[in-house]
């Protein structure tokens, strides 16, 4: 039995045929991904430059920032460039690439500093990405939101390329990691059944996924708790009526942690363990902005409300946003949305 033929084909074939005549045309290949780069965009990536590793392609990751630490465990992940380190060698890199993809972000914009050597380069550009609203600086979008995560775009993208039997157990513990990052742990974007399958797909490769879930919800420090603890004793604030909840953290409280980039990510869903919570958001100051993080339940479109008041998108789930100003005054911008979303909120959690 052909077990891939269990996955339907989401992906235009003249999408599928650009993609592998750019890749098989080029030499110098670069991989990006979005600021503050997750399991979903290091999985992707990574999944990506060990298939084109393997095809005898010169190959570089570059990500803006720095990623967490419980992500290094993928092969490949000590190779990964950091712009924000090494700016100079980071344009050279760009300028000089035949091609280059943009891995699980739809704009220049969410590539910060990098924005401008990408635009200015001269390489041919692969979107590949499930985010809405693409943008139009690209010579090959791949653009498809239904989909759970970028993770399972890249492997539907190979897959419909012929390219299973070229899936090695490496890349697909790599898209796997993308797979259960971005759908935390599959618990939410994760209802289509052939997300299944595509996991039986990956374990056929002989991946070990009990393993790779450990290496990230197990792997965390001291110092990460701590601040979780005090986050959610001293930072937490729940809306009953709303059937909504706020987290936040100052950089004054993440300065009394040893913390390194991305030890608040997940921080996010735990308020949505509490009974009758359907809305979470995670307001968080770094360096020159509030960024800001939302999680939902049922059918509320957190997507909608991240638009509405940060200017934010996202899945209808899981969607971000970013404010330039002060903590107090994004908390402020928050409540009031909250006040004007309250009764879809509430009309939701009706609905049993």
């Amino acid at each position: 039995m052909n077990f891939t033929q269990t996955i339907s084909d989401i992906i235009s074939p003249h999408e599928v045929h650009q993609v592998m005549h750019l890749i098989d045309t080029s030499h110098r290949i670069v991989i990006t991904a979005h600021l503050s780069p997750d399991g979903d965009a290091i999985g992707s990536s990574l999944a990506l430059y060990h298939f084109l590793q393997n095809k005898g392609k010169e190959v570089r990751v570059i990500v803006p920032n720095a990623f967490p630490a419980f992500l290094k465990w993928m092969d490949g992940a000590t190779d990964i460039d950091i712009y924000e380190y090494k700016p100079r060698a980071g344009q050279y890199h760009l300028y000089n690439a035949d091609l280059i993809f943009s891995i699980d972000y739809n704009i220049p914009k969410r590539v910060g500093d990098m924005a401008y050597a990408l635009g200015r380069s001269k390489a041919k550009k692969i979107l590949i990405d499930h985010h809405p609203q693409p943008g139009t600086i690209f010579d090959v979008t791949v653009s498809y939101p239904q989909v759970s995560s970028c993770a399972e775009l890249m492997f539907r993208l190979l897959l419909q390329a012929d390219k299973y039997d070229e899936i090695t157990q490496t890349i697909a513990e790599c898209i796997y990691c993308g797979m259960m990052t971005d759908t935390g742990g599959f618990t939410f974007n994760s209802s289509d059944p052939e997300t299944y399958a595509i996991i039986s797909l990956l374990l056929r490769k002989g991946i070990d996924k009990d393993a790779i879930y450990s290496k990230v919800y197990h792997n965390n420090n001291e110092d990460r708790f701590r601040m979780l603890g005090f986050m959610l004793s001293e930072r937490m604030e729940i809306f009953p009526e709303a059937h909504a909840a706020l987290v936040w953290l100052s950089k004054e409280d993440q300065s009394k942690y040893n913390i390194n980039k991305g030890d608040s990510e997940g921080f996010v869903n735990y308020p949505l363990h509490i009974k009758n919570i359907i809305f979470s958001t995670f307001i968080r100051e770094d360096d020159g902005m509030i960024k800001l993080s939302f999680r939902s339940q049922k059918s509320f479109p957190c997507n909608e409300f991240a638009n509405d008041f940060f200017g934010g998108g996202g899945h209808l789930s899981a969607s971000g946003g970013e404010y330039h100003g002060k903590i107090e005054e994004a908390i402020e911008i928050f409540k009031r949305g909250l006040k004007e979303y309250e009764g879809r909120l509430r009309e939701i959690e009706a609905q049993k």
